[in-house]
Parts: C-alpha cells; sequence; structure tokens
C-alpha cells in the first residue's frame, strides 16, 4: 500500500527519489522519507504529512550521496509521526531500510531484540526488521567468505533475517559499510527494478521509472535483488542465483502526466471513451459473431466444458464482477458466484469440477485477492486474472487471463479500470454465450451494440455541466441513497463507494424494490436519493419506487436515457445518457455518477486523486 523508490548511479540519489515519491502519492500515504550512503555514513531524513512537506525538509537539510531509498508510508503500525516515518535505522546506523506490508510475528521479534540491548525509537513493525538485519549482520558466522563474493556478508545476513519473518514484506535496504549497493527482498509486496545505463532503479510499480528507462525487471516472491549501478544480480531463495528476464515498461511519462485536468481523476473519467476502445480493440470476431482472447491458455473444449464462475474480487472490481454475473448468466447462462475476495480466502466453499475462477483486480496486487486465487489453484480449480498491470503478481501466477489495456490509472478512486472490466466481463457473456446456446446473430447485435459503446461513453461525458451543477445543490448533504434494479444494481453500489471515497459522505447502494424493506425508514428532505433508470424490463418497477420516494418528500436525482418522457416529469433532477442495451446501461450510467462524486468533493474541499485513509493498491490484510 505504500510505496519505495531506490537509485544507484552517479548522480544524486535525492532528486529522483522525490520525484518517484511524488509520483507514488496516488497509492495513498501519511508520511514519508529518504535515506542516502555516502563516504561511510547513512543520512536520513523524514516527516509526517505530505511529499511536499519532505521537499521542503530537503531544501534546507539535503541528503547527499549517489545511493538512496525512499518511502511514503500508510500507516499499520503506530500513528502517521516523524518517528513512525519510514526509512528506519538498525543497530548502531550500519543499516537503513523501509518496507511495505505487515510483519505478523513482530512482538515476539522485538522482546528478543530489546533483551539484546536494541533500543527501539518507534512503534512500527518495520524497525524490528531493521535491528533484526543489524543483529544478523554483527553475528555472521566467520565461514562467510568475502573473498570469493564481496557481497555474501549481505546475502547472508539478509537471507538469515529474512527466515525469522512471518507476514509480508517489500524490502529495500541500504548500508554503511557497503555505500555503493542496495539490496532488496520481495513476499506479497511488489518492487520493480529498473535497468538503466550506469544507474539502476528500484520501486513499488512502474510509475516512478516512465522516462527514466524502458527496461525493467519484475522481483517474484522469494526474490533477493543486490543492485549496484552497473549491475543487478537476483536471488532465489530456494534456487541460489536466477536468470533475470528484462522486460519492457509499458508506460510513458505523458501517461502519468495530468494535461489539461486538475486532477488525475478527472482525467481518468475522461479517458473513458478510450479506455473502451483499447479494452474492445482486436477481441471482436464479426465473422464468427463472438469475442477473441489471446490469453485465456485452455483449448475452446476446456472452456466449454466450464459449468460454473466463481468471480472474486475486492472494491471496485467486486462491483464490476457484479456486472458480470449478470451479463453471464443472462447471455451464456451459465452459473455465477461473485465473492469477496476477503472471504473466500478463509471459505471454504464447495466448488465442483467444472468451476472456472476469475479474480479481478486493477493493480494485479491486491493481497486478498491473491491469497484467494493461490488457494483455488492449491484446490485444483484453473484460475484466470483479469487485470490492468502487465507483469504484475497476479497475471503471472494465474493460468491465463485478459488485460484491460486501460493505461495507468493513478487516482485512488477507480473509474476507468471499473469501465474496462465491465467491457471485459461482456466479451466474456459473448464469448461463452456463443460457446453454448447463443445464436450468430444474437452474437452479431452484441457486436453491433459494442463497437457503438466508445461514442455513447463520449456522449455521457457531455452530462459533465449538468452533473456539477447539481452537485452544488446537493453537496451540504450527509447521508445519500443510490438505487438500480437488475444490471443496475452494481452500478449504483458503485456510484455510492464513488461518493463514500472521496467526499467522505455517506452513501449506501440498493436494489431499488429493497427500499421498502428497510432503507426508506431514511427517507426525509435532507437525504438525496439517486435513481438509475434507463428504460429497461424493469423501467416501471422502478419508476414506482421512485414514486415512493417522491411521496415522502426525498430528493430524487434520475439518471435516464435519452428515450424517456416519464421520469422527468416526476424526479428533482435528471441526467440523461444515451439509450444502450441493457448489459450495457451500467457502463454508461456510471460516468455521470464518477463525476458527480467528482464535484462534490470538490465543493467539500476534499483532496480528490488522494482520499484519506485510502491507498490505491492494497497490499495488506
Amino acid at each position: 500500500m505504500c510505496g519505495i523508490v531506490g537509485y544507484v548511479g552517479s548522480n544524486e540519489a535525492a532528486d529522483f527519489l522525490l520525484e518517484g515519491l511524488r509520483r507514488l502519492e496516488y497509492r495513498g500515504y501519511d508520511s514519508s522519507g529518504v535515506v542516502t550512503a555516502q563516504d561511510g555514513t547513512i543520512d536520513v531524513k523524514k516527516t509526517a504529512g505530505r511529499v511536499e512537506s519532505l521537499s521542503q525538509l530537503l531544501k534546507t537539510s539535503p541528503a547527499r550521496g549517489g545511493v538512496g531509498i525512499g518511502h511514503t508510508r500508510w500507516a499499520t503500525h503506530g500513528p502517521a509521526t516523524d518517528e513512525n516515518a519510514h526509512p528506519h535505522l538498525g543497530g548502531d546506523q550500519i543499516v537503513a531500510l523501509v518496507h511495505n506490508g505487515v510483519i505478523e510475528n513482530y512482538r515476539g521479534l522485538k522482546e528478543k531484540l530489546l533483551e539484546r540491548g536494541y533500543e527501539f525509537c518507534s512503534d512500527t513493525d518495520s524497525e524490528v526488521v531493521a535491528h533484526l538485519l543489524a543483529y544478523e549482520l554483527r553475528n555472521l558466522s566467520d565461514d562467510v567468505n568475502e573473498s570469493i563474493d564481496p557481497y555474501a556478508p549481505l546475502i547472508v545476513a539478509v537471507q538469515n533475517m529474512l527466515t525469522q519473518l512471518q507476514g509480508t514484506y517489500g524490502l529495500a535496504m541500504v548500508f554503511r559499510d557497503w555505500p555503493e549497493v542496495i539490496v532488496t527482498a520481495r513476499l506479497g509486496s511488489p518492487l520493480v527494478l529498473g535497468v538503466g545505463d550506469g544507474e539502476n532503479f528500484i520501486a513499488s510499480d512502474g510509475s516512478p521509472l516512465a522516462g527514466r528507462t524502458e527496461k525493467i525487471v519484475y522481483l517474484a516472491d522469494h526474490e533477493i535483488a543486490i543492485v549496484t549501478a552497473d549491475t543487478i544480480r537476483v536471488i532465489h531463495r530456494d534456487q541460489g542465483d536466477v536468470r533475470h528476464d528484462i522486460k519492457v515498461l509499458d508506460i510513458e511519462a505523458a501517461d502519468i502526466d495530468l494535461g489539461r485536468f486538475d486532477h488525475y481523476m478527472l482525467k481518468e473519467i475522461f479517458e473513458q471513451p478510450e479506455t473502451v476502445r483499447n479494452a474492445l480493440r482486436g477481441r471482436l470476431d464479426r465473422d464468427e459473431a463472438t469475442a477473441v482472447f489471446g490469453g485465456l491458455n485452455l483449448s475452446a473444449q476446456q472452456l466449454q466444458s466450464v459449468q460454473r464462475f466463481v468471480l472474486t474480487a475486492c472494491g471496485t472490481s467486486w462491483h464490476s464482477a457484479l456486472v458480470g454475473e449478470y451479463m453471464i448468466e443472462n447471455l451464456a447462462r451459465i452459473p455465477v458466484e461473485v465473492e469477496y475476495a476477503s472471504e473466500l480466502r478463509y471459505r471454504n466453499p464447495p466448488l465442483s469440477t467444472g468451476t472456472l475462477l476469475f479474480a479481478l483486480t486493477q493493480s494485479g496486487e491486491t493481497i486478498d485477492t491473491l491469497a484467494a486465487l493461490r488457494e483455488m489453484k492449491r484446490k485444483g480449480h484453473p484460475t484466470m486474472s483479469i487485470c490492468n498491470v502487465v507483469g504484475s503478481t497476479i497475471a503471472r501466477e494465474a493460468d491465463g487471463g485478459i488485460y484491460l489495456h486501460a493505461g495507468p490509472e493513478i487516482g485512488v478512486a477507480s473509474t476507468k479500470a471499473f469501465t474496462a472490466q465491465c467491457v471485459v466481463m461482456s466479451l466474456l457473456a459473448l464469448y461463452f454465450g456463443r460457446l453454448h446456446h447463443l445464436s450468430y446473430e444474437a452474437g452479431l447485435h452484441i457486436i453491433d451494440d459494442l463497437e457503438k459503446l466508445p461514442e455513447q461513453v463520449e456522449t455521457a461525458l457531455a452530462t459533465h455541466d449538468r452533473v456539477r451543477q447539481i452537485a452544488e445543490k446537493y453537496a451540504d448533504r450527509n447521508n445519500f441513497l443510490y438505487l438500480g434494479r437488475q444490471y443496475n444494481f452494481p452500478a449504483a453500489l458503485e456510484g455510492a463507494l464513488k461518493l463514500k471515497e472521496i467526499s467522505y459522505v455517506h452513501a449506501e447502494g440498493y436494489p431499488a424494490a429493497e427500499m421498502k424493506h428497510g432503507p426508506i425508514a431514511l427517507v426525509d428532505e435532507q437525504t438525496p436519493s439517486v435513481f438509475i433508470v434507463p428504460q429497461s424490463a424493469v423501467y416501471d418497477k422502478v419508476l414506482a419506487n421512485l414514486e415512493e420516494i417522491k411521496a415522502r418528500g426525498g430528493p430524487v436525482i434520475a439518471v435516464v436515457d435519452d428515450e424517456d418522457s416519464r421520469v422527468t416529469e416526476v424526479a428533482d433532477d435528471v441526467i440523461v445518457v444515451p439509450a444502450v442495451s441493457d448489459f450495457l446501461q451500467p457502463i454508461v450510467a456510471s460516468v455521470p455518477l464518477q463525476m458527480l462524486a467528482y464535484h462534490i468533493a470538490l465543493i467539500r474541499g476534499c483532496d480528490v486523486d488522494k482520499p484519506r485513509n485510502l491507498a490505491k493498491s492494497v497490499t495488506v490484510e
């Protein structure tokens, strides 16, 4: 959840570290810091608050040296204070490290270190790792031979330290007595190495490396990397030295620039027409009236034998999985179960032969989703990923998968990744529908609908000014209800989540008919209800639910399509989007709901791209 950067080279490390930390701000954090190694000293600068506070500190007290690591912390152990900020020093300042993840057995380790005379300056589990590493360095056995391998003491000490840790970690470490090297280690928390010319880089994802290098190395679990300015050496816990594959970084500097927009969230909302095009590109086959995927890695015969889907995800991805449930069951007539990944990993559901798991994730690093995928693999079920980040852990560990091709999503509140996931789910519904009962003509009709979708999303974006006016009217309200039925129930959940995430306004999503089973008690003139009510098979039913709210004095904001003539006479405020087929309504309807959350958050003075307490990539339980 936190961010890590590192630099080894002939330039000042702090320049890259500060720039990299700014690019990682989207991940969510509450403090930041850097450490550089030079001339036998380790220099730590850290502070609670935003990276800008660290920048001001470095102006008055520079951190010099060509080797350094930096960190943005999202608090897990101890509050956001200068003392709890990373980096942490170990021993008599012989080592400094930054850490993503959680060390589950830190209390027992800390007690042993206290008995050995180590003093602690923070409440964190990470400082325990620093002191433990210092202890292992001080107590190396005599058979560690530096003449054969100059970094043998570091490798042995790090390996000895790692064997004692329980939990997850992404670690970057610098050493007083080896000032030319950074050592990294990974288990459950991502790390990427950037390969340069006379310099090398470290980051927790690819965004800090954009514009610096196009060559990257993904570290896998249980791997350690020894990184100098000219070399990268990777060692696996069980296999020793391993050959590392160099991949191409698929992020350009322009992808993570704001351009003409004030916030990443707004930029990503307006990128959604192109997001839809990218998700569809090369995946529609008119000759066979079906969808085409290159990465499922199962034969048509194997896929045809699938009798049940389990879709697992967290947060926004869980909502897109719900959309997928409606799509697949309706178009392909295959039973679908949608599971919270955090629950699935600890449940023991009866899953029969013929069950196929899809793990949905933007980052590809969500720890709960990864654990659920691993559990299903262990039980022998084929696993697929629907993921945005190429080379991410979930993408690598799944048996096959589909990339979203949505481009980097920087805003913490997901927008274009949700849209892309829904598009991919529609393609899967089409594909499996054609494997079973769906006719050629029906498949062509679906393809026709999908090909029109980018322009329809573009049209939905034209509601921007109208949505802003509605936001100004209701921004002072502290409770919202979001209501929809069938395909639009997940859209209601997602709209409510967006408002909660970035404006800190309480909002709940429900199936519209469920209102009278309890939530209708919340309705009053201060509680707006947002209805998603385009033309559909349940249009009259939703309109009746809307009337129930109006009868009790509740304000109604309605998202309708351009064929509507009845809701506009009843609702207080109306947002008009293009008319689309039922299965695509959640995609088009979500666009104004994203903008509504954005503008309410702005008016209320919230930090849209970096909402409090949240992180983009959730790599801890």
